[in-house]
């Protein structure tokens, strides 16, 4: 398979536009924000990555500046995943994700936030119960050693991975942005095609978290990244002109 991480890495050096790296940045930052709430547009995402500048909706003038600063955070986060992508997975590396996304945001003035490091205080997704504080880092470790155990891994790991990282929720916000970028490198770490899980399609994938965390039907996450993952393959054929087998 045409090596895409090598190609995103000589676009973002080459700074060109209209690429498929310059399409992954935006519907990247604005999906990926979308779902956990950010009320910028994807036009709006778009601005700012390509002008550092926002467009202001004049119907509504109120837009949160913690949306701005993990938008843009977010681009500095795909180049550092990036350029981070062939390393091994760790703690430290999963820590520094976490840095890039939440530095300069509201988070930084509230002690107890954390950034860059594991919770101090319990939290929960969806009604679910998520690790201790005190035990994230045992937790982490324990994911961390079965995962890099594996010789030859398959999306269906980067898969199981993520859904247990989500489960055991080792930050106190930002979770889901660096969860979903960990899949998105260890896919291209592993020469698999990445994708991008849509705004559009967060139902199914909350729905597919759910149900794979409590051991009941994997399936559903499974189909929603294998259709992201379609969707991602169309862009590369768009981009790259690269044809993918039925």
């Amino acid at each position: 398979m045409t090596n895409i991480l090598n190609i995103l890495k000589e676009q973002k050096d080459s700074k060109l536009k209209g690429n498929l790296y310059h399409i992954t940045q935006i519907l990247f930052a604005y999906n990926t924000n979308h779902i956990e709430g950010s009320t910028l547009t994807e036009e709006q995402t778009r601005y700012i990555y390509e002008t550092n500048t926002l467009i202001t909706d004049t119907s509504n003038l109120t837009t949160n500046i913690d949306d701005i600063i993990e938008t843009s955070n977010h681009f500095k986060l795909v180049d550092y995943m990036l350029d981070n992508a062939n390393n091994v997975l760790t703690e430290d590396l999963i820590k520094k994700f976490h840095k890039i996304l939440k530095t300069g945001t509201s988070y930084e003035r509230l002690s107890w936030f954390n950034i860059g490091e594991y919770k101090k205080l319990t939290n929960e997704v969806n009604g679910n119960v998520t690790s201790k504080p005190e035990d994230v880092e045992k937790d982490m470790k324990a994911l961390l050693k079965w995962y890099n155990s594996i010789e030859n891994v398959k999306l269906e790991d980067i898969i199981k991975f993520h859904s247990q990282f989500e489960k055991i929720h080792p930050f106190q916000d930002g979770n889901g942005r660096v969860g979903r970028i960990i899949m998105f490198k260890e896919c291209l770490r592993n020469n698999i095609v990445p994708f991008i899980i849509l705004d559009k399609d967060k139902l199914f994938y909350y729905r597919g978290l759910n149900e794979y965390q409590n051991n009941r039907e994997k399936g559903y996450l499974i189909d929603t990244c294998l259709n992201a993952q379609d969707q991602y393959k169309l862009l590369i054929t768009k981009y790259l002109n690269v044809q993918f087998e039925e």
